[in-house]
Order: C-alpha cells, then sequence, then structure tokens
C-alpha cells in the first residue's frame, strides 16, 4: 500500500481551481481600486483560504509587497510555519523570479497562475525558477486559468495609467 505524499495536496478539482482563481481576480480587482497593479493572491490548503492579499507595493513603500508575498506571509502567520507544503497558491499573474523564489522556500506544492507576464515571467515565459532542476523544490506548475480576464484586467489598469499620464 503507497501512502500518499504530504507534501502534496489532496486531488483538487477544476470546480475548486476556478472558485480559487475567481477569489485571487477579487484581490487583483481590490488591487486596482487602491491604485495598485491588479494581481492577487490566495494561498488554500484542504480547499480552505490560509492567506490572501494583492499587490500594495506603492501603498506600502515596499518593493517586496507583491500579491504572492503578501498572501504567502499571511499564509505562514495562519499555519504558523514558514513552510507551506500541501498547499495550492493561485494568483492572477505568473510569478516574477522574487515570487518564484518565495514559493520554492516555502514549499509550496502547486501554483496556478492566470496571465502568463512576458516581461518577468519566472514559471516559463522568461525565467523557469519554478522548474529548475537545480533548486531542491518544484511545485506543480499551471497557467492560463482565467488568462484573458486577468490579462484584461492589467491591459485596462495601465490603459488607465498611460491616459492619467497624458491628462
Amino acid at each position: 500500500m503507497t501512502q500518499a505524499d504530504p507534501a502534496k495536496p489532496a486531488s483538487v478539482t477544476a470546480e475548486a481551481d476556478e472558485r480559487w482563481m475567481l477569489r485571487a481576480i477579487s484581490l487583483a480587482e481590490e488591487a486596482k481600486a487602491a491604485g495598485e497593479v491588479p494581481v492577487g493572491a490566495v494561498v488554500v490548503k484542504d480547499d480552505l483560504e490560509i492567506g490572501a492579499g494583492f499587490n500594495r507595493p506603492i501603498s506600502s513603500a515596499d518593493p517586496t509587497a507583491h500579491a504572492e508575498i503578501v498572501a504567502l506571509r499571511a499564509a505562514a502567520k495562519s499555519l504558523g510555519n514558514y513552510r507551506l507544503p500541501g498547499t495550492t497558491l493561485y494568483v492572477t499573474l505568473e510569478p516574477c523570479p522574487m515570487c518564484a523564489g518565495a514559493i520554492v522556500q516555502a514549499r509550496v506544492a502547486r501554483v496556478i497562475y492566470g496571465a502568463a507576464d512576458e516581461r518577468w515571467g519566472a514559471a516559463g515565459s522568461v525565467f523557469d525558477v519554478l522548474g529548475s532542476q537545480v533548486l531542491n523544490h518544484r511545485p506543480e506548475c499551471a497557467g492560463g486559468l482565467r488568462a484573458g480576464r486577468c490579462a484584461d484586467l492589467l491591459r485596462d489598469f495601465f490603459k488607465t495609467q498611460r491616459r492619467k499620464d497624458f491628462e
């Protein structure tokens, strides 16, 4: 008899992935309303939210306050552990190298992201930190869930920002 790997989340359904990505999108909308780049993230364990966040670098004057970092910090505090085995991180934009490094350090089991980031993506678009064979942890990773909606949020935000710059 084989035992389940405790570091991997129990089987997650497509419906659960969809539901949690919608939660991340709602967080991205909060970021947009706050004048931040609209990226949202949620950490889930056993189909329960244990951490959530949205981009806050501008309002917090903190270059590390990306949605993923905010969500990972909240999840670690919730569990009382800097390691987050058996968790899934849902994020509306492909993680950057900084966030991907934090994901690896936290031992997140799965990463599901919406839109690819062709400038900073570290889950395969530009870099592949999450799939690197030289690191000691490689989360399962999939992109493209609700990619259109996630990309539209970003596109609309930057279009509005450019308009403001010309006013």
